[in-house]
């Protein structure tokens, strides 16, 4: 079996898994329907992409078909990160501003209108034979990169900024759908790099490392639409999306200090914020409210009555920790207690990270190695 022979067995294997996929999720009855239309739409977009590897002998005589596939890969950033908003924020909503999305594929359509759409038979050889020095190609490959560099960088800080609301206002640290489309955003930036690899030795002498690379794309596309089967499988309620309203810290006490500049008025003194940290940690040691794995910030603030905002600034700012940090201190004192507890010697590590309120025997082990400098098994063995 030849190099193209392999490289079409590949791509018709990797649409018909991601095709697959996308019909699932569209299907499927699931509270984020939203989040997998998107996921769906970037999918059946991507397979549509993959299609210029069975195109080869289809192009000379079909250049719009072509031409129109190449236009529509500039909806697959947009789509990717209006799917990452969606995971992200449990309140994202489609709107009208989105459309705006549409502008590169709306230009290079209309770029391509005069000579390539409008060309006749015989002009469309010609185009083919002068292809890839024609000003619109090399103006489209432009734009796509450009468009690529800035979506991918807008969904990194859109990452980071998930990552950090979510630690400053959740106690669980192990968070799934992070990792989830950090990984996805990078292995689409690996695999984008070696495209990029591929389009620039198209325009060298080394044609043989091009059908090489293109085998290579190939097999990554098969791999990661493999994963994300494996991943839809293994996690079906993979997603857990924080209100995008949440402001950081550093943004509430911009916010706040903006606001007493036109209402003149002193910050809280020294003391009054000491008295609040009492007040707090005396509610959570007496009430044990961390023993609920699904803690939020929003929780402990009604429970205490404090608003959602100072309660964060008072614990992620004056008391220089996350929430969850916050939160787990009081989880491994109490797993602590219970670890250097004879009568309870025959609780298992599984049972007791259960009982203090973890729901993960990773992030139970993290947090109590990052508070005392052992293991849980180790912490029992020195305390009996």
């Amino acid at each position: 079996m030849d190099k193209t022979n392999i490289l079409n067995t590949i791509t018709l294997i990797t649409i018909f898994v991601m095709l697959l996929l996308a019909f699932f999720l569209l299907s499927v009855k699931a509270k984020n329907k939203l989040s997998n239309r998107l996921f769906a739409g970037f999918l059946l977009l991507t397979t549509f992409d993959l299609t210029s590897f069975l195109t080869g002998s289809y192009f000379e005589t079909n250049l719009n078909f072509e031409i129109f596939r190449m236009t529509i890969s500039l909806l697959i950033m947009p789509v990717f990160y209006l799917y990452v908003k969606s995971v992200c924020y449990s309140d994202f909503r489609l709107k009208s501003k989105h459309l705006l999305l549409l502008i590169p594929f709306v230009v290079a359509n209309l770029v391509f209108i005069p000579r390539f759409y409008l060309a006749t038979a015989t002009e469309s050889i010609s185009i083919y034979e002068q292809f890839k020095q024609m000003p619109e190609i090399r103006f489209f490959y432009i734009l796509a990169e450009l468009q690529y560099a800035f979506y991918i960088i807008l969904v990194f800080i859109i990452l980071k900024k998930y990552k950090e609301i979510y630690l400053e206002n959740y106690t669980n640290a192990n968070n799934s759908s992070y990792k989830w489309l950090f990984q996805m955003t990078v292995f689409f930036l690996i695999a984008h790099c070696i495209v990029l690899f591929k389009s620039l030795i198209r325009y060298t002498d080394y044609n043989v490392l091009f059908n090489s690379s293109n085998a290579i794309i190939g097999a990554i596309a098969l791999l990661i639409s493999c994963w994300f089967v494996l991943k839809a499988l293994n996690n079906p309620e993979l997603f857990k999306g924080v209100d995008s309203n949440m402001l950081l810290v550093n943004e509430a006490l911009h916010t706040k200090g903006s606001a007493k500049a036109k209402e003149p008025s002193e910050t809280p003194k020294s003391a009054e914020i000491a008295l609040q940290i009492e007040l707090v940690k005396k509610h959570v040691i007496e009430n044990e409210p961390y023993l609920e794995p699904s803690l939020t910030i929003q929780e402990l603030a009604k429970q205490v009555s404090i608003p959602v905002r100072d309660l964060s600034v008072l614990i992620n700012h004056h008391m220089n920790q996350h929430f969850f940090d916050f939160v787990n201190e009081f989880r491994i004192q109490k797993a602590m207690q219970i670890l250097k507890d004879a009568s309870k010697s025959k609780h298992t590590i599984l049972e007791i990270l259960y009982e203090v309120g973890f729901n993960s025997k990773s992030s139970f082990n993290t947090a109590f190695k990052k508070h005392t400098n052992q293991t849980p098994t180790e912490f029992r063995k020195a305390s009996l």
